[in-house]
């Protein structure tokens, strides 16, 4: 179970991020929103499978990583419940739906980039306790430690107001470019993280 379960995270990781990238891509928010719902259940079971494994002089990076795994995801869980529920159902007025919205680039557009960078910083600690014995297990190791320098731009970023408008228009565009950049990373995360749970 100690390695079933991570693996089975692993995989919830690869399926989720792939199928958020297949609802950008056909512009299917609600899809979006309802798969991006799962991934941080399954970072978490991938995150806890590598704090397990960590050897004693590794374990606190380790579990300073499954701790911000655990914010991300209850931060996470709120935003996209909000999009899937009262934004989509509710009658709500002009001003509640600047601040709720997420394709409006407010509040809750801003925390999405608060917990996705909490994530990042999560990967970078998980990277950390990791001692790679193969060549897929560094590259790893590489990957999640580099995927932690999105904190920065996730925590600071959105106080400049830099992407207040990226939620529309050309800006928008590109910021869906950029999603599918990382998309791409992160399931290669996703993948590499199966292969080590399921090596053994």
């Amino acid at each position: 179970m100690n390695r079933t379960i991570p693996k089975i995270g692993a995989a919830v990781v690869t399926i989720t991020v792939f199928l958020f990238a297949v609802c950008m891509i056909i512009d299917f928010s609600f899809g979006s929103y309802l798969v991006c719902m799962f991934l941080p259940l399954g970072y978490i079971m991938m995150a806890v499978g590598f704090q397990y494994e960590s050897c004693e002089d590794r374990r606190v990076p380790a579990n300073i990583g499954v701790a911000i795994a655990v914010i991300y995801a209850v931060l996470i869980l709120l935003v996209y419940f909000a999009q899937t529920t009262s934004v989509r159902l509710e009658d709500l007025n002009e001003q509640a739906i600047r601040i709720l919205d997420y394709q409006r680039g407010g509040l809750l557009f801003n925390y999405d980039l608060l917990c996705y960078g909490m994530m990042a910083l999560s990967t970078f600690f998980i990277g950390l306790s990791m001692n790679p014995t193969s060549k897929a297990d560094k590259w790893l190791k590489c990957l999640m430690m580099v995927h932690g320098v999105f904190f920065i731009s996730c925590f600071i970023m959105p106080m400049t107001g830099v992407f207040t408008d990226m939620a529309s228009g050309e800006a928008g565009k590109g910021g869906t470019i950029a999603l599918l950049g990382w998309c791409a990373y992160f399931i290669l995360i996703g993948v590499l993280a199966y292969r080590h749970f399921q090596r053994g």
